[in-house]
């Protein structure tokens, strides 16, 4: 049984409760204490640290590539695609509003994609024209033949360049964020299971690990890849990236982040170091999962890709291998949306949530 010290402070009943401490989680909570300052939020987190992608991505403050925003407004008309570039576009400038670019390592060194054929650049034109209201600039996507060399990079035809994306370091982001939340009084279990959410008329109740509950008026599910234990009708896909970092590699001449073959490669530099992840479409089979693991076949995979495409002719050493796990869908949008009286949901980020973070956690503020 618990202490009545307990009770009073730590279990006590919360007007919302957030599961999930990842960006999503963190960005609305501080949405909505900004907006509703007197209200009662705590987050519960199953982890020690918060974990899926946030924790475990590659670092970039990702704008999307030409090939992906083609991609997006075939497959689901021009509408939504701007809609979700916009917010990818203001997400990246809130970050920035909010924190010094010392603090989280943000570099706007500029994106680029490699491309093997000529189709995509065939659409340039028409995208820059579509994207001018969002970036103000003439030009969003530029190709840039030059930097090919420069880069020293192998098997790239054409390199096309936007200068609105960067990089950053997650873990920095991450606790900056927690340093905010404290800040705003915002309440945190770390470690803790969320077993099941039983709602009633008046309430929520959330058990957890221990048998211990909290109550709260309403919860918000900032689950991401792991939703559907709690949403079953909800459609989403887990998708593990799986991501490499070599030691430190002599006169590298890559800076920047990197997509390769619509995204499904990236890579950028870290200092002089590469990190580079992906390949998951070699097997998207295996890598539909939320377990946290790499695979020999494709960490081969992308040792080869950076022996052929980033460092041909380069001696580098493996130091560090890992995996997060995103989660995609039917479509590219986020899921952000009630689901019942008192339970709504933040998830569904398609491997975008550094950038739409902070704009789903406005989303959510207005919502709740």
């Amino acid at each position: 049984m618990n202490s009545i010290w307990e009770l009073d402070t730590f279990y006590r009943k919360r007007d919302i409760i957030i599961i999930g401490s990842g960006f999503s989680g963190l960005w609305a909570a501080i949405s909505i204490k900004e907006k509703y300052p007197a209200t009662s939020v705590l987050i519960i987190e199953r982890s020690s640290v918060p974990l899926g992608a946030s924790t475990r991505n590659a670092g970039f403050a990702c704008f999307g590539s030409l090939t992906e925003v083609i991609a997006d407004s075939q497959k689901m008309g021009w509408e939504k695609t701007l809609k979700l570039v916009k917010m990818r576009f203001e997400g990246l400038q809130k970050i920035r509003h909010y924190f010094k670019s010392d603090e989280i390592d943000f570099e706007l060194t500029g994106g680029y994609e490699i491309l093997n054929n000529e189709g995509p650049l065939t659409h340039i034109d028409i995208i820059n024209e579509k994207l001018k209201a969002i970036t103000g600039l003439d030009k969003t996507y530029i190709l840039k033949q030059d930097k090919i060399e420069e880069f020293g990079l192998g098997k790239s035809e054409f390199l096309i360049e936007n200068p609105c994306e960067g990089s950053l370091h997650s873990g920095k982001l991450l606790q900056k964020l927690l340093e905010k939340c404290h800040e705003l009084k915002i309440g945190f279990l770390f470690g803790t299971e969320v077993r099941k959410v039983e709602e009633r008329t008046d309430d929520v109740t959330v058990l957890l690990s221990g048998d211990v509950s909290v109550k709260a008026d309403k919860v918000i599910y900032c689950t991401n890849a792991f939703t559907s234990k709690f949403l079953e009708k909800e459609s989403i896909i887990p998708a593990r990236g799986q991501i490499l970092l070599t030691e430190p590699v002599e006169g590298l001449k890559i800076k920047g982040t990197f997509h390769y073959d619509e995204g499904y490669y990236y890579f950028r530099n870290i200092g002089n170091r590469i990190l580079l992840g992906g390949g998951r479409n070699q097997d998207f089979e295996t890598e539909e999962t939320t377990d946290f693991e790499t695979t020999e076949f494709l960490q081969n995979h992308l040792e080869n890709f950076l022996r052929q495409v980033i460092l041909p002719h380069k001696d580098f050493k493996i130091a560090l291998r890992w995996s997060g796990i995103m989660a995609m869908g039917s479509e590219k949008v986020p899921v952000v949306k009630q689901v019942s009286e008192r339970q709504f949901c933040a998830v569904r980020l398609s491997g975008m949530g550094v950038a739409l973070a902070p704009k789903i956690g406005e989303m959510m503020a207005e919502m709740i």
